[in-house]
């Protein structure tokens, strides 16, 4: 088996921007001097967990902080004991194995497939997912439908990884077959090099492949090698059964809440949504469109405070950043804006993208403020957006149903499955302001999160000093220095 390590083919995404893993571990040992083991979170207040950067575990979000699933899991049961969770972020899977292995952490909270041959060696806490692992290939190459078709083909797995230990149990049946294991913390760098064509094929668990395929429009899943993976936890061995039990309490109370579906909800509840040519056309368009508006949208986060490239997903979404867009019902220009609401904002060209983008950036806020403060982010901006789509008076109506329904009206995860029903007959007697097509404002908010999911991949925050680093360069431009000889 030839081992490589992997070369970053595209810039750096939020989730891949955070250090490497524990340095002084890696010299002690070189000094042959192993360190001592943590002690308990018990004893000392604080949970250390290892995990990787992924979209599926952990990254910096829009704001630079952390979030991810295992990030927000791993959190909410440190508080829940009344510990602080500290996370060490590994360059590789068997880097962070050996951190668990030498007691520097706590525990892998990782999106680790809990396998027979891994549990021989190491402990495991409750299952809280099930994942298929998939072999992915790239659109035009060829696409083979079981294990004898890989043979001869470029197939690259994470060095480590319980798909790696599955193709060996293959290989007992198919002798030839053969690939390359690389050294990166999980299948998204893999997924990435096939949908340029560095590979054939690489193997992916199916909650990495659903994210991957909204940046990655040219990957395409051949069949699965192996069904229902179980996830979990890995825990350190120096950590006493109490702890194993406080894990079980706490993964029960949170299935039991509702809680663990909607952490879930917030990471992966949208990512399904767009066609192949909906992710083509943005980045398609990205390249030419968004160039020259890019100005604008910043202009409109200076105003407003909403990341540029939020709104930006939300014009996408509106007109494919078409400034001259018209709607057969009158809505026009590139964040469509009726001719009532773009009064009230102040803008007299809607087919003016500058005008557009700062009004619709002006309405999106005007939405959130409305909501009551006890709305949490991000389910804040999603309500908002539905909003943005059929109004504030049809969103409150559909909070209200969802109330006599028994749901929750601050969270989006239950809004999603209301939102539909004020279009139905049987409900607009119970409705203030009538009928509206609430499966259409679900459907743009749900777009628009993975329109920005997208952007947050490609395109960098805006600061308000950028602006003046411009005229700074511009400046010294013309009189003939650089910044760096300043």
């Amino acid at each position: 088996m030839i081992v490589l390590a992997f070369l970053r083919v595209r810039p750096a995404a939020p989730w891949r921007i955070l250090g490497g893993a524990l340095a002084l571990l890696a010299l002690a040992t070189l000094a042959g001097c192993a360190p001592e083991p943590l002690q308990p979170p018990a004893h000392t207040g604080e949970l250390v967990v290892v995990t990787r950067n992924s979209p599926t575990t952990y990254f910096l979000d829009a704001d630079g902080q952390p979030a991810g699933f295992e990030h927000d899991l791993a959190d909410a049961f440190a508080r829940h004991q009344g510990w602080n969770a500290r996370f060490v972020v590994a360059d590789t899977l068997d880097q962070l194995m050996e951190i668990l292995a030498s007691g520097q952490a706590h525990i892998a909270a990782a999106g680790l497939t809990a396998t027979d041959q891994r549990r021989q060696h190491m402990r495991f806490g409750p299952t809280y997912a099930q994942v298929k692992e998939w072999v992915v290939c790239r659109q035009g190459g060829p696409i083979p439908r079981g294990v004898e078709d890989l043979v001869g083909l470029r197939l690259e797995v994470v060095a480590g990884s319980s798909h790696a230990g599955h193709l060996e149990a293959h290989r007992k049946r198919v002798p030839d077959l053969a690939w390359i294991a690389m050294k990166t913390p999980g299948a998204d760098e893999l997924l990435e090099r096939v949908d340029i064509g560095l590979a054939d094929c690489a193997i992916a668990d199916s909650d990495s492949l659903d994210v991957a395929r909204n940046f990655h429009p040219n990957i395409r899943p051949a069949f699965v090698l192996e069904s229902a993976q179980p996830q979990a936890w890995a825990i350190a061995r120096g950590l006493d059964t109490r702890f194993a039990r406080e894990l079980v309490k706490f993964f029960d109370g949170i299935e039991q809440s509702g809680e663990l579906r909607r952490l879930k909800e917030r990471y992966f509840g949208h990512v399904k949504r767009l066609r192949e040519m909906d992710v083509v056309g943005i980045l398609e368009r990205r390249l030419t469109l968004l160039r020259d508006l890019r100005p604008h949208f910043h202009a409109a986060q200076s105003e407003t405070g909403i990341d540029w490239r939020l709104l930006a997903a939300l014009a996408y979404q509106e007109s494919q950043w078409d400034a001259h867009a018209v709607s057969p019902t009158g809505v026009r220009g590139l964040m469509m804006l009726t001719a009532d609401t773009a009064d009230r904002l102040g803008v007299r060209n809607r087919l003016d993208a500058r005008e557009s983008i700062l009004g619709g950036a002006r309405y999106l806020a005007m939405l959130k403020d409305k909501l009551p403060e006890e709305v949490p982010e991000p389910d804040r901006t999603w309500l908002a957006l539905a909003a943005y789509n059929i109004g504030p008076g049809h969103l409150n109506d559909a909070r209200n149903l969802a109330r006599k329904l028994g749901k929750d009206a601050n969270a989006w995860n239950d809004m999603k499955a209301v939102l539909p029903l004020i279009a139905r007959a049987e409900y607009r007697d119970r409705l203030r302001y009538g009928y509206a097509r609430g499966g259409e404002a679900r459907a743009l908010a749900e777009n628009v999160r993975v329109y920005y999911d997208i952007l947050l991949k490609y395109e960098p925050p805006y600061r308000e000093t950028d602006w003046l680093a411009g005229l700074l360069d511009a400046a010294a431009e013309t009189a003939g220095v650089t910044r760096a000889t300043r």
